[in-house]
C-alpha cells in the first residue's frame, strides 16, 4: 500500500527521510502502523539488511534494547531473538520474542533496481523464553532495501559514489498492555526518526572503507 492511500499521515520529515503513521487502537491500546521511506547514498541494500539482521551489531545502533539474546538459530538467515527493551516511564517494561529472516528477493517488475534485500521480524513463541515480568509486545517489522547504480556501469568497476539505497521500513506494534496513548505517540514521534537516522548513518560509517557487498 502506498502512502497516498489508506489514511497515512506524514509526521516527520528530514531531508530524504519521510515517516508516516495511521492512528489505530485495538481495545484502547495504541497500535499505530508506521511506515518510513528514505534514500541513502553510498551503501547497498544487502549492507543495510546485513547490519539490521546480524545480532553482533544490534547494540551499536538499537538504543531501546537493554538485553538481547539469540534463542535459536534456525538457519544462517533465520534467527529467533528475545529482546528486553528499556523501560519508558510510566509504562511497564516490555520484551519481544520474534523470528527474524533475511533474504534477497527477485522483483521482475522493477527494472531499475540492481537488487532488493529484505529483513522481516515477526513475533512468535518459544519454550525457552516464556513471558516473565515484562509485558510482551507483539510486532511485525519489515525492512525493504533496493540498490540503484547510477550511472549504470557495464564492464566498469562500481564505486560507492555510484550507489543509492532506497529504504522502505514498515512496523506494526501492539505494546501488549495499557500505556498512555499520548505518551506512546510522543515517544515514537521522537524516537523513530532518531532510530532511522542513527541506523542509516551507522551503516554508512561501517561500510565506507570496506569492499561493496552486493
Amino acid at each position: 500500500m502506498g502512502v497516498g492511500e489508506g489514511g497515512w499521515q506524514l509526521f516527520a520529515e528530514d531531508g530524504e527521510m519521510r515517516m508516516y503513521r495511521r492512528e489505530v487502537e485495538e481495545g484502547g491500546i495504541v497500535c499505530d502502523p508506521l511506515k518510513a521511506v528514505h534514500t541513502v547514498k553510498g551503501v547497498t541494500g544487502h549492507e543495510m539488511c546485513h547490519y539490521f539482521f546480524s545480532p553482533e551489531y544490534r547494540f551499536d545502533w538499537e538504543a531501546t534494547v537493554e538485553n538481547m539474546k539469540v534463542v535459536e538459530e534456525i538457519s544462517s538467515n533465520t534467527l529467533i531473538f528475545h529482546q528486553i527493551h528499556k523501560r519508558v516511564w510510566p509504562a511497564t517494561q516490555r520484551d519481544a520474542l520474534f523470528w527474524s529472516h533475511m533474504r534477497q528477493v527477485p522483483n521482475d517488475e522493477d527494472k531499475d533496481a540492481h537488487d532488493i534485500w529484505i529483513v522481516c521480524n515477526n513475533s512468535t513463541e518459544h519454550e525457552s523464553a516464556p513471558v516473565g515480568k515484562c509485558v510482551r509486545l507483539v510486532m511485525t517489522v519489515c525492512l525493504v532495501c533496493q540498490t540503484f547504480v547510477d550511472p549504470p556501469t557495464e564492464n566498469k568497476e562500481i564505486s560507492r559514489e555510484n550507489l543509492t539505497c532506497r529504504i522502505t521500513y514498515c512496523s506494526s506494534i501492539n505494546p501488549g498492555g495499557w500505556a498512555p496513548a499520548s505518551v506512546l505517540r510522543a515517544v515514537y514521534k521522537r524516537e523513530y526518526p532518531k532510530f532511522l537516522k542513527r541506523f542509516t548513518q551507522y551503516v554508512k560509517d561501517m561500510t565506507e572503507k570496506k569492499p561493496i557487498m552486493f
